[in-house]
């Protein structure tokens, strides 16, 4: 059986590779990213890597491209708007146990809902904090890290995340 499943392996990288020039992590080459993403729940024409890991409440709109190796904490309630990225790498959490470590475990976990608007683009290892609201028409660039609000039509970099410019 092991044995099968070694051919069956190698015969799908050989096969990504030659289609798309590409080599995916070992459950990607046995799932569908748009099935899994409508198993979730998740909106048409959306898909999600097989290696995501989506925990508690998380609510995604149509057409929206969740890359590889991203976390989506929905344990405090996270929305993704449609047509919108969010790049390899990316975390967007909606608790936080900074309070119940430092104090012993005495205090809750901090649970607050998340949301990214629509048309938005995350880009690659990004982090976005527990009770962020980010607008419509928003880049987040690549390892920024965001820990407010952000308006729509706005470009934010870094740590922590600031307004660059109009988008």
């Amino acid at each position: 059986m092991l044995k099968k499943i070694q051919d069956l392996y190698k015969q799908l990288q050989i096969e990504k590779k030659k289609s798309f020039n590409r080599s995916l992590s070992f459950g990607d080459y046995f799932t569908d990213r748009w099935e899994k993403a409508k198993f979730l729940g998740f909106g048409k024409g959306s898909s999600v890597y097989d290696n995501v890991l989506v925990l508690g409440n998380v609510v995604v709109g149509e057409n929206t491209w969740i890359g590889p190796n991203v976390v989506l904490d929905g344990s405090g309630g996270l929305t993704i708007g449609s047509n919108s990225v969010i790049g390899a790498g990316g975390q967007i959490y909606s608790h936080d146990s900074t309070q119940r470590t430092i104090s012993g475990g005495t205090k809750p976990i901090e649970l607050k809902e998340t949301f990214i608007g629509d048309n938005t683009h995350i880009g690659p290892n990004a982090v976005i904090l527990q009770g962020v609201k980010i607008g419509d028409c928003v880049i987040v660039a690549a390892g920024s890290v965001v820990t407010e609000d952000v308006p729509d039509n706005v470009m934010v970099a870094g740590t922590p995340a600031k307004i660059k410019k109009e988008v």
